[in-house]
């Protein structure tokens, strides 16, 4: 599941690009690669914890010990 969010950046970053080299360019595309781009952005920003989080899990485990 973890390379789909990687295969998606690629393949959004792509179809941008593509989109942008052609003479006529085709808004429709651009925008379709860059939502593809962006969801797998989210999806890979959505899996990092935190910094506040990773914070209180390590205040937690140096208490414990």
């Amino acid at each position: 599941m973890k390379y789909l969010n990687y295969i998606l950046i690629v393949i959004g970053a792509f179809i941008a690009m593509y989109a942008k080299t052609n003479a006529n360019q085709n808004q429709y595309i651009l925008i379709g690669g860059i939502v593809v781009l962006m969801i797998g952005i989210y999806r890979v920003a959505k899996t990092v914890p935190s910094k506040r989080e990773r914070e209180d899990i390590e205040n937690n485990n140096d208490d414990a010990v």
